[in-house]
């Protein structure tokens, strides 16, 4: 029998809640509950990290120095130890994990942390054919400032398979999803894009959702067979900053990205100038 798939939420002085997947995507965004906005007045910060179960030194002082300035931190491989959910509740007001793999005593898998409560929450699992191990994702909604309301996918992607079928099944719900979602959005995390016909199946994909890849000047993002494993795809949104950090804490570097909420009238990808960043042809 299948597993159930769930999130856990922490927030600071609550009692831990399983959250399961709605019923139904289709009537997203017409019904959502109206919320408190991500904090600040136009820039939102971004955190995307895989951060290898926390099993290397300075992961911690990492999320200090870097995390938490950003209003969302989306961090795949993220185990549940007590230093890192306690570091969650004192810096963000609610933080969702999917646990895809379960150790003795952490679970680990995708884990978003934000500023704000999410109006929308969907934990999604994919099993990995070959291993038979479980990869994450989650999906999640919060208001902007100006009413919007922005959809936030987090995805560590499977990397043992055959071919491309798992992949890309891996990633149907949550192109259901973002189709059904009017307003901004951003798809990040660990992609595990290293062949050809990955990188072109994720590529595919991200066209027919019209997101954007964030692009790196100083492009220091972990590869295999020369192909970088980590993402940032985007609509609806500029991009004013961009930056990767090296660091000897996982075995990722993490990517750092400043957004700029905009306005839009149409679904169309907009025209977008990014200052200091190549333009996505």
């Amino acid at each position: 029998m299948a597993k159930k798939t769930y999130s856990v939420r922490y927030v600071a002085g609550q009692p831990v809640e399983r959250i399961f997947p709605p019923l139904a995507f289709s009537r997203l965004g017409q019904a959502l509950p109206p919320g408190e906005p991500l904090p600040g007045s136009k820039l939102l910060r971004v955190m995307v990290w895989n951060i290898y179960k926390q099993q290397r030194a300075d992961w911690l002082s990492v999320l200090q120095g870097f995390g938490k300035d950003a209003q969302l931190v989306l961090l795949q491989e993220a185990q549940t130890t007590p230093e890192l959910v306690r570091f969650a509740t004192s810096n963000y007001l609610a933080t969702d994990q999917v646990p895809a793999l379960v150790f003795p005593q952490h679970p680990s898998g995708v884990m978003t942390l934000s500023a704000a409560h999410p109006v929308y929450c969907c934990p999604l699992r994919e099993r990995e054919p070959l291993l038979r191990l479980a990869k994450s994702a989650l999906v999640t909604v919060y208001p902007l400032y100006d009413g919007q309301l922005m959809m936030v996918v987090n995805i560590h992607a499977v990397n043992f398979s055959l071919g491309v079928d798992v992949y890309s099944k891996q990633l149907g719900p949550i192109g259901e999803q973002i189709l059904n979602h009017q307003g901004p959005v951003i798809m990040a995390g660990d992609f595990n894009a290293w062949s050809r016909q990955r990188i072109t199946a994720l590529y595919r994909f991200a066209d027919r959702m019209t997101l954007r890849e964030v692009k790196f000047i100083d492009d220091q993002r972990r590869r295999a067979f020369g192909r970088p494993l980590d993402f940032v795809f985007y609509r609806g949104l500029k991009v004013t900053e961009a930056s990767v950090l090296v660091t000897q804490a996982s075995d990722h570097n993490p990517l750092l990205v400043e957004f700029e909420p905009h306005k839009r009238t149409d679904k169309s990808v907009p025209e977008t100038k990014i200052v200091g960043i190549p333009s996505v042809g």
